[in-house]
């Protein structure tokens, strides 16, 4: 019986976590400067299915526009929480995060490298990954002490990485051209979905789907760390 009460908050738990963004994703798909009903947006999702008359302007604004953006946006946000996720269970630490390792500011840097020399989208995320890697690389080295890793000094380390290649980032933003890369450098460290189709979704999404099934398949190995971790803390 208490198994079964115990599996049953979980059970409930997911359904609302599901059901959350899903109805999130329809209520965005009606906001803009062309607004839409939540039955309007209903119908026109599924009119592919039921043959329905929808206006051809809604239409066209949510499959060309809005649907796009709230697809990347969902897809990023997961790949963000699934590494955010992975760095705490790894050192067994809240505060090793992306941002606090340097990971962040050394694929933004990469991520800046390649817009400013004119790369395209799939050289902007092979930089940023190279660069999120680099970073990384030199947290780690910075941080071994007596050939022992500190998680303190893991995270100390990970800072100063991390304000070595926001100045760069800086630096690079500041030769850029103000007129035409700049602009695009600033919507994209932002985040921007502005430029989100279904083609970039396509050479982009692969990518973090694929990080996340191999986070998810090694979850194991990442309890089994925390757990030394702790143990030799």
């Amino acid at each position: 019986m208490t198994n079964e009460k115990k599996r049953l908050p979980s059970f409930l738990t997911a359904v609302i976590l599901i059901i959350l963004p899903v109805v999130a994703a329809i209520v965005c798909l009606g906001i803009g400067r062309y607004s839409l009903s939540v039955n309007e947006t209903v119908d026109i999702l599924f009119s592919g299915f039921t043959g329905k008359a929808v206006d051809k302007t809604g239409y066209t604004v949510i499959f060309s526009v809005r649907l796009p953006r709230i697809i990347l946006a969902a897809v990023v946000g997961a790949g963000l929480s699934c590494a955010g996720a992975a760095f705490q269970g790894l050192f067994s630490n809240p505060l090793a995060t992306p941002d606090t390792l340097g990971v962040a500011s050394g694929a933004s840097f990469g991520a800046v490298l390649a817009l400013l020399i004119g790369g395209g989208l799939i050289s902007v995320q092979l930089s940023a990954l190279a660069f999120g890697l680099l970073s990384c690389f030199i947290t780690y080295s910075l941080s071994r002490r007596n050939g022992k890793n500190s998680i303190v000094m893991i995270v100390l380390a990970g800072m100063v990485i991390s304000a070595v290649f926001e100045a760069l980032v800086s630096l690079l933003k500041y030769i850029a051209d103000p007129e035409e890369e700049l602009p695009v450098i600033t919507y994209w460290l932002m985040g921007s979905m502005s430029r989100a189709t279904y083609n970039n979704l396509i050479m982009g999404v692969p990518f973090i789907l694929v990080g996340t099934i191999v986070i998810y398949a090694l979850r194991w190995r990442l309890k089994g760390t925390s757990k030394n971790h702790i143990k030799s803390a």
